[in-house]
């Protein structure tokens, strides 16, 4: 269920059988005073989500050609086509995430059956990690470029992916 950051927020205070308090009405006013910002963004990476895999993909392989030489995990087409995929996938839903000023789309659709598949195949998870990072700074240059100078929301669901995929033990 994708849930945006007032759904989520309401769910969380109706569980504790609380009110909302100013810091409740804070976030909730933060959330849509930022809207139209988010939904640029996703506008942003829908417009190059193809350049933003592609490039991404290239400056991981540059950082570690390891993983396209004989034998790495890129190196086959399959596999080097499956990489481009996951970072498709990654990119898509962080897409969903910023839109909705909440990762929690992030950990239902993308996390909980990609550590069992990552670690059931022996899938490096350092540079899928290096490759969510690549693109957020990508789209953080690109945000930018467009003239819009806060780009720290961006981090948020980049960030989110990065730091559980390294808590996963391969």
């Amino acid at each position: 269920m994708l849930l945006d950051a007032v759904t989520s927020l309401i769910k969380n205070y109706d569980l504790s059988g609380q009110y909302l308090d100013r810091q409740a009405l804070d976030s909730i006013k933060s959330y849509y005073q930022s809207g139209t910002t988010r939904i640029k963004v996703a506008n942003i990476i829908n417009a190059n989500a193809a350049d933003l895999v592609k490039k991404s993909s290239q400056q991981l392989f540059e950082e570690l050609p390891e993983l396209i030489a004989a034998g790495g995990y890129a190196y086959t087409t399959r596999r080097y086509s499956a990489c481009l995929r996951d970072m498709d996938y990654y990119l898509r839903y962080a897409s969903y995430a910023l839109v909705a000023g909440d990762n929690t789309v992030l950990d239902e659709r993308v996390l909980q059956g990609l550590r069992e598949t990552y670690n059931s195949l022996g899938v490096p998870v350092g540079p899928t990690v290096r490759g969510i990072l690549i693109m957020k700074e990508m789209i953080k240059e690109m945000i930018l470029d467009a003239g819009m100078s806060d780009t720290g929301f961006v981090d948020s669901p980049f960030d989110h992916l990065a730091r559980e995929f390294s808590d996963i033990s391969v």
